[in-house]
């Protein structure tokens, strides 16, 4: 019979445990990079997690729908005509706490133009985190509850379903325009909307 070495049994544990460890830490701090979901770009890698889509090379959005934090149905398509902010978001990611402030900003000064803003609430343990997380930062427009990502995977090949936070800009005829992987200040967020609210 052959012999394991002293110690042996020991070191996978504590590697497995160690693995755990790196990736709870990374899914806490939100911080993901550009994966092989998102589209290549030839820019710098600082440059590819905010991406412009010119209307000639625009896809349609997926079809996301489901039930709110609030209990309700929504889906993409009863924005129909309407600019869409699809933010993708958790009450646990750092990032996503930085950048709430400049969503609720933003949606309340575009609201009057046309511009509508959904959430996308994912990994969450409870309805009870995200909907706190909304009183907290006076959030008000919908969040899809998502916790398992069903909704996110949709976004296959625009946004990475590891990319939380991440935002998705979507035209009047339902078209991608913009996306964003990353958590956006004020300013990112109206250059990505603008641009798609010129075109009239």
């Amino acid at each position: 019979m052959r012999s394991t070495p002293a110690g042996a049994g020991a070191r996978i544990p504590r590697r497995a445990a160690a693995l755990s460890l790196v990736l709870a830490a990374l899914a806490a701090a939100g911080c993901t990079t550009q994966s092989d979901d998102a589209p290549p770009s030839t820019a710098k890698a600082a440059d590819r997690q905010l991406l412009q889509i010119p209307a000639a090379d625009r896809q349609a959005a997926p079809d996301v729908r489901g039930e709110t934090l609030t209990g309700e149905q929504t889906a993409l398509a009863d924005y129909r005509g309407k600019i869409v902010v699809i933010n993708v978001w958790g009450s646990w990611c750092a990032p996503c706490r930085a950048e709430a402030p400049y969503l609720k900003k933003v949606f309340e000064d575009t609201r009057g133009q046309g511009v509508a803003f959904l959430g996308i609430n994912t990994r969450d343990a409870t309805k009870t985190n995200a909907r706190n997380f909304e009183k907290e930062f006076g959030v008000t427009y919908p969040s899809l509850w998502d916790p398992a990502g069903r909704q996110l995977l949709k976004f296959k090949g625009t946004i990475s379903p590891s990319a939380i936070p991440s935002t998705v800009v979507i035209d009047r005829e339902g078209r991608i325009a913009a996306r964003a992987l990353k958590a956006l200040s004020e300013t990112e967020l109206r250059k990505m909307i603008d641009p798609v609210l010129k075109e009239g």
